[in-house]
């Protein structure tokens, strides 16, 4: 029996057909699998970080990550599994390469969010 994924043509791209038979054991866990980073005011809205940079390292100093924001205040570090097992500290770049904003994330976190 074949599902087809979504009605939607995102972006003029055609969905292929899935196997459910193929797919049965991916179920949804309800976790993201990446340490995520969002940096929003405090009225929800994410603060506009097209260029800006986060590292994210230790808490004894050793570098494990640099990555880019997204435009709407996103950074998704893909070598930092969730939930994270021991806190990182994240620091933040504006574009001309000033650190903004450093913040400790705690161990045991899929996500954190920045409010100033």
């Amino acid at each position: 029996m074949a599902v087809y994924p979504s009605s939607c043509n995102w972006r003029g791209k055609k969905h292929r057909k899935l196997d459910v038979n193929k797919h049965k054991h991916c179920k949804p866990s309800g976790r993201l699998l990446r340490l995520t980073v969002i940096w929003a005011c405090s009225t929800g809205e994410p603060y506009r970080t097209s260029g800006f940079l986060a590292t994210a390292s230790t808490l004894s100093g050793e570098l494990i990550q640099t990555a880019k924001f997204n435009s709407r205040g996103v950074v998704i570090f893909s070598k930092i599994k969730t939930p994270t097992k021991q806190a990182y500290v994240v620091k933040i770049y504006s574009c001309e390469g000033n650190l903004v904003r450093r913040v400790v994330v705690p161990r045991g976190n899929d996500a954190f969010v920045i409010v100033p």
